[in-house]
């Protein structure tokens, strides 16, 4: 099984945030999880941290525990996931629509998918196994 990781569950994940849902937590908690991160999840992340809307010190901070997690893997923004974003109305917001479009992605490869979001659009969608 692979995870993808909405911003919010990586932001509140390396904030130690209680929002964070226990499901979530136990999965980005564990040794062996497989862990997706898309590209547009980062770039959000990036922004919420340089203006200063998490206690994630800096964008270096957020970036070195990226780079240095084994189980990560930032997953482009390619012509891929922008062809799935097409036809994904469910979904209001572009960049939640980039994540779940990642997300439908990789589970169209043939892999087991779920996405660790706390998003009620993205849940309500039943696009994909959702895990909270």
């Amino acid at each position: 099984m692979k995870y993808v990781i909405d911003t919010h569950a990586l932001i509140w994940f390396l904030e130690g945030n209680a929002r964070l849902g226990s499901n979530a937590k136990n999965i980005l908690s564990e040794p062996t999880s497989k862990l997706v991160i898309p590209a547009t999840a980062l770039a959000e992340a990036v922004w919420i941290v340089e203006h200063g809307r998490t206690s994630i010190p800096s964008v270096v901070s957020l970036l070195t525990f990226v780079n240095a997690d084994p189980r990560a893997y930032v997953y482009p923004l390619n012509k891929d996931v922008i062809e799935k974003t097409i036809g994904l109305l469910a979904i209001r917001e572009m960049h939640d629509r980039q994540i779940v479009a990642t997300a439908l992605f990789i589970e169209s490869q043939g892999e087991a998918v779920a996405l660790l979001t706390y998003d009620q659009n993205i849940t309500a969608s039943g696009l994909l196994t959702i895990i909270w």
